[in-house]
């Protein structure tokens, strides 16, 4: 299988796109691994043909928007997002006409039509920047997870309005969790993403106890645990991104800070559904001009700050 999904991206002119938490096979077979930015930056500049997106809908969906004159898979319809998923478009058009100078921050993890009603989009490697960048005079809008909202106002010492929504795997990295791994594992870094349901409490707090965590994208952590002289991690986020960790840092601990953070939605994605998305190129991901184009200059500004 892992060699007849080689032969067909050759054949095809396409390129498979893994997210970090995908399964490990998954991962073995893309031609480029990575957090939502990096894919999405990936996905703009690839030659391909076909782009194979194994992640969620909402990363196909940008791929598609970056790529209109590309075709864009995805081999699993059923790779949603709660996270994305908690955002009433209705809502966020009633914000916007209550506040006519606000801004609108939308997280990436969100569908394109709340993208196209945004002002910029962000990552978690960027959105303290972008926030910053923001007069301080105009009222923001964060959505949707606000865990990284409130890490990000605390981080700032600025007040922003924060969407109630959360990703269901990283709000199991409670603080007690993540404690209890430390006070086991006193020689570890602690790695954290902002979107865990602790990014606060570790920011406030754990200097306290004498603990300094890094908060890190997916991508941050990897590129961390490279260059880092430490041997054992423990690692704040989904735990499909230790076997990345560990093929390209090897000889080291990772220790996931919770062992059921797994996402039911990213483990969709088989090496057979791969195969069977290049073969026959299935599903594809297509979103509407006039949305496109919206969302794309929320996404382009996004990029002026990578």
């Amino acid at each position: 299988m892992f060699e007849e999904v080689i032969k067909l991206k050759r054949e095809k002119n396409a390129v498979v796109l893994a997210h970090n938490y995908q399964r490990p096979e998954v991962q073995d077979v893309a031609d480029f691994i990575g957090d939502s930015l990096n894919l999405s930056l990936a996905a703009r500049n690839t030659p391909a043909r076909l782009v194979v997106f194994a992640g969620v809908y909402f990363m196909a969906e940008t791929a598609a928007v970056l790529n209109p004159q590309k075709k864009v898979v995805i081999p699993d319809l059923g790779a949603g997002c709660s996270l994305a998923s908690s955002v009433d478009v209705e809502k966020v058009k009633k914000w916007r006409e209550k506040n006519p100078n606000g801004v609108v921050v939308s997280y990436i993890n969100t569908y394109v039509d709340v993208k196209a009603l945004s002002d910029y989009v962000c990552t978690s490697a960027n959105c303290l920047k972008i926030v910053e960048s923001i007069p301080r005079d105009r009222p923001v809008l964060f959505l949707p997870d606000k865990y990284l909202g409130m890490y990000i106002a605390a981080k700032l010492g600025r007040e922003i309005e924060i969407w109630d929504g959360e990703c269901h795997v990283h709000a199991k990295l409670t603080t007690p969790a993540i404690l209890t791994k430390v006070k086991l594992h006193r020689d570890a870094e602690v790695l954290v993403h902002p979107e865990c349901g602790c990014g606060t409490a570790c920011l406030l707090e754990f200097p306290k106890l004498g603990v300094e965590p890094k908060f890190l994208s997916t991508e941050g952590m990897v590129n961390y645990v490279k260059r880092s002289p430490s041997k054992r991690f423990i690692v704040a986020t989904e735990t499909g991104i230790i076997y990345r960790m560990a093929r390209e840092a090897p000889g080291k601990d990772y220790i996931p800070a919770a062992e059921d953070a797994v996402c039911e939605y990213m483990k969709l994605t088989t090496l057979e559904k791969v195969y069977r998305s290049l073969r026959d190129e299935i599903y594809v991901v297509s979103v509407p001009r006039d949305l496109a184009e919206r969302a794309r200059l929320a996404i382009e500004r996004m990029f002026q700050f990578t």
